[in-house]
Parts: C-alpha cells; sequence; structure tokens
C-alpha cells in the first residue's frame, strides 16, 4: 500500500482509523464501547482484502480531531468525469474533506456543493448512468438537486429515494452485480429500484445490504452468515471480512473506501 498513484486502474482511497473513533456521530445505533486496537486490525485486513483483489490502496493517515474520518466514503462521490466535495449531513463531519483534496485533485477535477445542500457520500448509490440519492437524515433534497446539476453534463440520472429506518442509501441497498440489487426493502422505496432484480436480505440480517462489489466479487460482514449463504447459493463470489467494531460506528461494507477507475484523469 502507499499514497503514490500507480498504474493500476481500481484505486482505493482508505484512511486509518482514528484514536478517537468511540466519539463518533451515531444516529440509529445505541452506543457501544469501540475496541479501538481490534478496529484498527480489522481495517488493516479490509485494506488488505483490497489489495488482494488487485487494487491500488492510498492510505491516509488518521485524523484524531474527526472521529468519523476512516468513513471516506461519505466525504466525496467520485465518478469517472469529476470528484464532488458535498456538504455532510453532520456538522461535526464536515472538516474530513480538506485532506482529502489534494489526493483527489490528482485524478479528478473537484467541484463543491454549496449551502443549504447537505449529502453524504453513502446516500449516493451509482449504477451505470444511473444515480440514485437517498433523502436521508445526512442528505436534503438540495443536496441531490446540486449533485444533478454537476453531473447533468455528464449524462447521469440523478434519482432521490426516501430513506427511513437506517443512517443511509446504502445500508438498505447496494449493487451486486448481475443487474441485482441487495436490498432491505423495509428501509427505502424500493419501487424507484425498477428495472433491477432486487435480493432480499435475509429478515435476521436487516443491516446486511451494504456489499462491496469488485470485479467478480462482493464483499460483505463476517457478521451476516445467512446473507452469504443466500448470495452464494445465488451464484455469486463471496468474500467476507470481520469489521464488527466498526460496525458500532454504523459502518458498512463501502464506508471505509473511495474506490474509483484511475485511468479517468483529472483534466482542468
Amino acid at each position: 500500500m502507499s499514497s503514490a498513484p500507480s498504474l493500476h486502474p481500481l484505486t482505493a482511497i482508505t484512511r486509518e482509523v482514528s484514536l478517537s473513533i468511540n466519539d463518533c456521530e451515531l444516529s440509529f445505533f445505541l452506543r457501544g464501547s469501540i475496541d479501538v486496537a481490534k478496529a484498527v486490525a480489522q481495517h488493516k485486513t479490509y485494506q488488505d482484502c483490497l489489495s488482494q483483489l488487485g487494487l491500488h490502496v492510498i492510505v491516509l493517515p488518521a485524523e484524531i480531531e474527526f472521529p468519523d474520518a476512516v468513513f471516506v466514503e461519505d466525504a466525496a462521490i467520485v465518478i469517472d468525469e469529476v470528484a464532488v466535495i458535498p456538504i455532510m449531513g453532520a456538522p461535526s463531519r464536515r472538516g474530513e474533506a480538506a485532506s482529502l483534496l489534494d489526493t483527489l485533485s490528482r485524478y479528478r477535477p473537484v467541484r463543491f456543493l454549496c449551502e443549504p445542500a447537505t449529502l453524504d457520500g453513502g446516500d449516493v448509490l451509482r449504477i451505470g448512468r444511473s444515480v440514485f440519492v437517498g433523502l436521508s437524515r445526512r442528505t436534503n433534497m438540495a443536496g441531490a438537486a446540486q449533485l444533478a446539476e454537476i453531473l447533468r453534463p455528464y449524462r447521469y440520472e440523478v434519482q432521490p429515494i426516501t430513506v427511513s429506518g437506517c443512517l443511509h442509501l446504502k445500508s438498505a441497498c447496494s449493487y451486486i452485480g448481475d443487474n441485482t440489487i441487495l436490498v432491505n426493502r423495509s428501509w427505502i422505496e424500493s419501487e424507484r429500484l425498477s428495472g433491477f432484480e432486487l435480493l432480499d436480505v435475509p429478515e435476521e440480517e436487516p443491516a446486511a445490504a451494504n456489499a462491496l462489489l469488485l470485479k467478480d466479487s462482493v464483499i460483505i460482514p463476517a457478521s451476516f452468515p445467512n446473507t452469504r449463504t443466500l448470495l452464494e447459493q445465488r451464484g455469486f463470489d463471496i468474500r467476507t471480512v470481520d469489521v464488527s467494531e466498526l460496525q458500532k460506528a454504523e459502518a458498512g461494507m463501502t464506508c471505509c473506501s473511495l474506490i474509483f477507475n484511475a485511468e479517468a484523469t483529472a483534466t482542468s
């Protein structure tokens, strides 16, 4: 792992776990004690999994003043043509993006949202030219509208979806390939996802809908064995990572990385 650009086209930006992670924002979970050393070790295993799948993994240093900064997905939206820095819904997190700018600007032109918009990257699910934006406690309609305006010249269609009962859109659904979305329908307006096959998570694992598709593999938390069985029975190649300590901070499998194709380089 390194912080230098590489010839590997698929790149993941990650950030080390902050020693202050026990002070993280929580919206739907009761606060429990996070074993910081274990969280650090689990995060390293996650980074190693990305590397094993052939990604170039960029590792940014921890930021003690931002307990949630390990969850880099929320601080930026990166597509082939542009990177977007949002105004995150939790005021305590709005300084996290500053240290991402130098790295992101090596790969993409960078655009910024402005008030009154709020938007977290975890509320943005891109599937081809469709971009679904969750309207949640962290993301408002102004955020969705400004993102749509930025992406319009690149011919992306932004579709808002109401989210309830969970933190982000991608807490409730994620694309796992083969035109299939893994979903917890009780948390979102699932009818907005027409055109895709919806695969329901097991009732006993409601938080299992956040999965990370990389190449031909789907990565899910090790704490969801029934979801693993379901996906393997459907023919998906599944890898699991134990992220139990990070899950106490309302994290999902996509939260800890910003993944993009480095071959689509920044232009002025």
